[in-house]
């Protein structure tokens, strides 16, 4: 949460995708899930309950395990696996669980620093947002 508070006005945008697929963490309807979000003071934006890996695994995840595996293949271990995406879409880089969103921080505002020299050397388009899902 700290970090979409300091950097959403530079154009981070955290995306969340709440799935059931490991151990059963999410059980709730989408309205248990933003209730239970909104109790820690969660703003960025949250997705529908969807799987992450499988024949039924939402396309997000489909194309962001296609570009980016871990040491032990391309299906999600655990919740709260994160991709830092660029702000072309291309994803970057893959983190496992274990890993603190606050120690991603200067690879993200890196990467908000080269959407702001982009935008600037570009005609008068604004800068994309960099994303983490």
């Amino acid at each position: 949460m700290q970090l979409h508070d300091e950097l959403y006005e530079r154009g981070l945008r955290i995306l969340a995708f709440p799935c059931n697929q490991f151990g059963g963490q999410e059980p709730g309807t989408a309205a248990d899930i933003r209730a239970f979000a909104d109790s820690y003071g969660v703003k960025f934006q949250m997705f529908a309950k969807c799987n992450v890996n499988g024949e039924r695994a939402h396309p997000v995840f489909r194309y962001l395990r296609s570009q980016l595996s871990d040491i032990i293949g391309s299906s999600i271990k655990w919740n709260f696996t994160k991709f830092l995406v660029d702000h072309d879409g291309i994803p970057r880089k893959r983190y496992s669980p274990p890993v603190a969103p606050l120690s991603l921080r200067s690879q993200i505002e890196k990467m908000l620093q080269a959407a702001d020299s982009a935008a600037a050397s570009a005609a008068p388009a604004a800068a994309s947002p960099v994303g983490i899902s």
